[in-house]
C-alpha cells in the first residue's frame, strides 16, 4: 500500500521538464514575498483611513491588474514571455518599495495602480512560459506545479507578513518588493533566455480558426462561464470567513485553521489528482463537475446544524475538491485553443476575467449579504454555479477534444 502510494506520487511529479521546475522555483520565491495585497486594508486602517478607503485601495489594485494583464499578454507576444516576466518582476518590485514610501492617500492609490499594472503583467507572460516549457500531455501537471508553488509561497508569505506587520508595516513593502526583484534576477540566472523567434517556433497547440481570442467565439463563451465560476469562488476569501465569524460564531483561530486546510490539501493532493484525471474525461466535463461541487458547498452553509465548526470544515474540504477538480484544467483548455503567436493574448483575456471576478466578487458578495442576508447569498451563489456548470456542459457538447 505504501509502495503504491509512493509510486503514485512519483509518477505524478515525473515527466515535467527541468525548465518547468526552475520556473516553479521562481514562482515560489515571488509568492513567498506576497505581503502587500493581503494586508492593504489593514495598512490603510493603520494609517488612519476608513474601511471604505481601504476597500477602494484594493479595488484600485484590481483595476490596475486588469490593465496589467492586457498589457502583459500583448507584450509577451511582441517582445517575448521571458523578457516580459523579468520586466514585470523587477519593475513591480521597485513599485512596491516606492509604494511603501508614500504618505498621502492619493499618492498611495496612484502607486497601487501602477504597482498592480506592472506586477500583474507577469501572469499572462507566465502562462505563456508554462505552455512553452510543457507538452500537451503534461501541460495540466505543469500548471498544477505552478499552482503548488503559488500556494506554498502564499502560505509562507502570509505567515511572515503577520509577524513583520507587528513590527512595522513598512517592512511588508520592502520584503514584497525585494522578493519580486530577487525572483526576476533568479529567472535570468537559472532559466536560459527564450527569444521571440524561439517562442513563436516552439510549442504546439490546437490552433483555432481565428486571428486571435476575440474572434474565437468558443473561447469568449468559455470565459463568460469561467467568470461566473470565479465570481463565486472568490467568496471563499471574502464572505466565507466573515460568515464563519458572524454566522457560525467561530473564533479567529478556528477560522484560520479551517481556511489553511485549503492550501494544505491542494499542496498534498492536487498533483496526484490531476495525474489520475488527465485524459480520463473532457476538460469541460471536469470543470462542470468541479463547479457543481462548488454549488453544493455553498448550499451546505445553509444547513441547520449544531456543530458549526465541523460543517465549516466539511465545506472547505468540498470547496477544495471542487477547486482541484476544475481549475487546473481551465488553464489547459484555453491554452490548447491558442498557438505560439497569440498565446499571450489568450492568457491576457483569461487573466483579466479572473481579475474582474476578484474585484466584483469581493465588492458585491458582502453587499448582498448585508442587504438580504447570508442565506440568500449562498443560494444565489449555488444557482450561479449551476448556470456555469450547464454552460461548460454545453460547450463540451460542441467542442469535442
Amino acid at each position: 500500500m505504501i509502495t503504491t502510494t509512493l509510486n503514485l506520487y512519483k509518477n505524478a511529479y515525473s515527466g515535467l521538464t527541468r525548465r518547468m521546475w526552475l520556473l516553479a522555483i521562481v514562482m515560489l520565491i515571488n509568492r513567498s514575498g506576497t505581503m502587500v495585497l493581503p494586508f492593504m486594508t489593514l495598512y490603510c486602517n493603520h494609517r488612519g483611513y476608513t474601511e471604505t478607503q481601504g476597500g477602494l485601495a484594493v479595488a484600485i489594485y484590481g483595476i490596475g491588474s486588469l490593465f496589467g494583464a492586457f498589457m502583459g499578454g500583448r507584450l509577451s507576444d511582441k517582445i517575448g514571455f521571458y523578457t516580459m516576466q523579468f520586466v514585470a518582476l523587477f519593475g513591480g518590485g521597485i513599485m512596491f518599495i516606492i509604494l511603501g514610501q508614500m504618505d498621502s492617500y492619493v499618492t498611495i492609490c496612484i502607486c497601487i495602480f501602477f504597482a498592480s499594472l506592472i506586477n500583474e503583467a507577469f501572469r499572462p507572460a507566465n502562462s505563456s512560459a508554462v505552455a512553452h516549457y510543457s507538452t500537451p500531455q503534461n501541460r495540466t501537471q505543469s500548471f498544477s506545479l505552478v499552482r503548488l508553488a503559488i500556494n506554498l509561497g502564499w502560505g509562507v508569505g502570509s505567515a511572515a507578513a503577520g509577524m513583520l506587520a507587528s513590527i512595522s508595516y513598512h517592512l511588508l513593502f520592502w520584503v514584497d518588493g525585494c522578493t519580486n526583484i530577487l525572483a526576476g534576477i533568479v529567472l535570468l540566472l537559472i532559466l536560459p533566455k527564450v527569444t521571440i523567434a524561439q517562442q513563436h517556433a516552439g510549442g504546439t497547440g490546437k490552433s483555432v480558426k481565428s486571428d486571435g481570442p476575440l474572434n474565437d467565439k468558443t473561447f469568449i463563451t468559455f470565459t463568460c462561464f469561467m467568470l461566473l465560476f470565479a465570481f463565486c469562488f472568490f467568496q471563499l476569501f471574502t464572505t466565507v470567513p466573515l460568515f464563519f465569524k458572524e454566522g457560525f460564531k467561530l473564533k479567529e483561530s478556528q477560522i484560520g485553521l479551517i481556511m489553511s486546510l485549503n492550501g494544505i490539501l491542494i499542496a498534498v493532493f492536487e498533483m496526484v489528482v490531476v495525474f489520475k484525471l488527465e485524459g480520463k474525461a473532457h476538460y469541460l466535463r471536469l470543470m462542470s463537475l468541479g463547479t457543481v461541487l462548488l454549488s453544493i458547498s455553498y448550499c451546505m452553509l445553509n444547513l441547520p446544524v449544531a456543530n458549526t465548526f465541523l460543517l465549516a470544515l466539511v465545506v472547505i474540504i468540498m470547496v477544495t475538491i471542487a477547486e482541484i477538480t476544475g481549475m487546473p484544467f481551465m488553464n489547459s483548455y484555453y491554452i490548447g485553443r491558442s498557438n505560439a503567436g497569440n498565446r499571450g493574448q489568450y492568457a491576457a483575456i483569461y487573466t483579466m476575467a479572473w481579475s474582474a471576478a476578484q474585484v466584483t466578487g469581493s465588492l458585491s458578495g458582502t453587499q448582498i449579504a448585508r442587504a438580504v442576508g447570508y442565506s440568500y447569498l449562498w443560494w444565489t451563489l449555488g444557482a450561479i454555479c449551476l448556470v456555469a456548470a450547464a454552460g461548460f456542459n454545453y460547450l463540451q457538447s460542441r467542442d469535442k477534444k
